[in-house]
């Protein structure tokens, strides 16, 4: 096929029904952000005494560049912190474009910091309930950074789980403003993500000693850059390239080398290019309805994160662009699965890059008609600019043409010879609500599941029951009560090991839950992010023990087997305190009052009275 193939139908199909859905939303939206766009500097038209404050603390060329009132502004905002391994990197950054755009032209001044929470460290934590929350907590805080009118663009500087979308949907508040994302790049590659879990399993079975265990682990998460696994961070960072936020092929650079160097000054460049005049990009004209369907389509393609049916539907409604999982839904149909990248196969991230990554990648569903090319990035009109590699030639960054095949077909393929001809995940509806899981990693063998359930409230109380034998069993374990209204929606990866150890068993396992599984989780057939939640009234709040469940992949469908006016007429159980102490929770409860639902993106900040009130429960 060519470069000019025609678009898919399935995908010019949703992408349309997307834009009619959103029509006067987008619309409304684009009417404020150019409402807001300057021909000239800002911060030209404060009064003195506002602008004396904005350079009280430059000095040198750069104050003279901000009291000029002339040099664009470019605002740095940063997810930097020295305890997460992917944001360490970024200390030394806001040097590099600071003087990357005084060369250009322009002036950079540091405008604000976001939280970066590591969800690695508080998987299975307490702390783990504030980790969704911290996206929107994030897009306010950017909101803050930018608050300040004395920018004309930004550089927004992160990489992990909520820290990307919370940064995107603050950045599209200012959708005005040239916005690139700049992001730090991956380790090196560790112990091999399969012997890592394998030693997890052993643990989780009492054949392994925490010292075996923490030696795995620290032998995988080994120095500065991204964890490589295929989690929500590289996710993220893929996803967002194809959505053209990112230079071209910039994503999976290891830090510390003078390529990543060179990639950071660029995108400092290229913000004061894209600042005015017939190059002036703003942040939310790239994102449009077809840019949205592209980065669906990216991490469709190769089995990313499920967090990202919570992200991207937000990081769109920011946009005033309406996203639903039955958008998802119809694309995965159609859009097959080139990538095995752990947890979906055995290699890492560093090796799909290896084999040609996201450049490759884009060529392929290009020429297959899957990716809209006609959309504006920050590299320039034109998605075809992102079959290009970036390189350094005496020093100067060039791009060339990428590889158009693989050169690893066991971890990046071609359309015409997928891994599976659909995507990595689905959408299931059923007497129980809706949910999301994802199949790329799950064996065909596992995808439908038929057992009794048993049902905890806390992930703790699961852990329990397995190590007392009381789960050697087909069965359909059930955490409830975990949604966003309850406790945030914490992140349930740490059951995986113990699910895999009764499935290795020979027994049929699922789980089923209204709290999210992390971006590393696959092998267990997991229904995730079950809504209405159980805390809200959803039908899940009245499952019993021992209740029958149906969770079939295949066709799409999540049931209790039991009459629904039986169903209908049980008392639901207890749901989640409505304030919750210790490791700042209690700070939240404003956050758990206000949050949508999980298929609207979980946010606080639209539509939250309406999602609250579960209008599609049965009667």
């Amino acid at each position: 096929m060519t470069a000019n193939a025609p678009i898919h139908p399935v995908v010019e199909q949703v992408t349309q029904r997307i834009a009619d859905r959103s029509a006067a939303s987008r619309s409304q939206y684009l009417d404020r952000i150019r409402q807001a766009a300057s021909d000239g500097p800002v911060r030209a038209g404060m009064p003195c005494s506002n602008l004396a404050h904005g350079f009280a603390a430059c000095g040198g060329a750069d104050r003279i560049a901000v009291r000029g009132e002339t040099k664009p502004g470019v605002a740095i905002v940063s997810a930097y912190n020295d305890m997460l391994s992917a944001h360490q990197p970024f200390a030394e950054f806001p040097d590099w474009i600071k003087d990357a755009v005084r060369e250009a032209g322009g002036v950079a001044q540091f405008a604000g910091g976001v939280p970066a929470m590591c969800d690695g460290i508080t998987q299975g934590r307490t702390g783990m309930e504030l980790s969704l929350f911290s996206r929107d907590v994030i897009a306010m805080a950017t909101g803050v950074a930018l608050s300040h009118e004395m920018f004309d663009g930004a550089l927004l500087l992160g990489v992990c789980d909520k820290i990307v979308p919370g940064l995107l949907i603050g950045g599209l508040a200012f959708g005005h403003l040239p916005t690139l994302l700049v992001p730090a790049g991956p380790m090196p590659s560790g112990l091999p993500n399969g012997e890592k879990s394998r030693i997890r399993q052993l643990f989780a079975e009492g054949k392994a000693t925490r010292d075996e265990l923490l030696e795995a682990e620290s032998a995988s998460y080994h120095s500065p850059g991204t964890c490589t696994f295929y989690g929500t961070a590289n996710s993220n960072q893929l996803v967002v390239e194809v959505m053209g936020l990112h230079l071209p092929g910039s994503s999976f650079v290891a830090p510390g080398t003078p390529l990543r160097k060179a990639l950071t000054e660029e995108a400092s460049r290229r913000v004061v290019q894209i600042s005015r005049g017939e190059d002036y990009t703003p942040i939310g004209e790239i994102i449009s309805v077809k840019t949205i369907v592209n980065g669906v389509v990216g991490l469709l393609a190769t089995g990313g994160s499920t967090n990202h049916t919570l992200h991207l539907p937000a990081i769109a409604a920011a946009a005033g662009i309406e996203l639903t999982w039955d958008d998802f839904s119809d694309l995965s149909a159609v859009v097959p699965s080139l990538a095995r990248v752990y947890p979906n196969g055995s290699a890492d991230i560093n090796h799909f890059a290896a084999a040609g990554g996201v450049q490759t990648l884009v060529g392929e569903l290009l020429d297959a008609g899957l990716l809209h090319p006609d959309v504006r990035t920050v590299a320039g009109p034109g998605l075809d600019r992102y079959r290009q590699q970036p390189f350094l030639e005496d020093g100067e960054l060039v791009w060339r043409d990428a590889p158009k095949r693989s050169l690893d077909p066991d971890v990046l393929r071609g359309v015409d010879e997928p891994f599976a001809p659909e995507g990595g995940m689905r959408v299931l509806d059923g007497n129980l609500g809706r949910s999301v899981i994802k199949v790329s990693a799950v064996k065909r063998e596992h995808r439908v599941v038929n057992a009794p359930a048993r049902i905890f409230d806390d992930q703790h109380d699961f852990t329990t029951a397995f190590k007392a034998g009381e789960l050697d069993q087909d069965v359909v374990v059930v955490i409830r009560n975990q949604g966003p209204q309850a406790n945030g929606m914490p992140e349930l990866h740490g059951l995986t090991p113990a699910l895999g150890v009764l499935m290795d068993r020979g027994h049929q396992v699922a789980l089923v839950t209204d709290g999210r599984m992390s971006g590393a989780s696959g092998k267990i057939p997991a229904a995730i992010q079950l809504t209405p939640e159980a805390t809200a009234g959803g039908p899940l709040a009245k499952l019993r023990d021992g209740d029958m469940v149906r969770l079939d992949a295949e066709r799409g469908t999540l049931d209790a087997l039991i009459p629904d006016d039986e169903l209908h007429a049980r008392t639901p159980a207890e749901g989640a305190a409505a304030t919750q102490f210790g490791t700042g929770r209690e700070l939240f409860t404003a956050f758990r009052t206000a949050v949508g639902r999980a298929d609207q993106g979980a946010s606080v900040f639209a539509g939250a009275q309406a999602a609250r009130t579960p209008s599609d429960l049965p009667a």
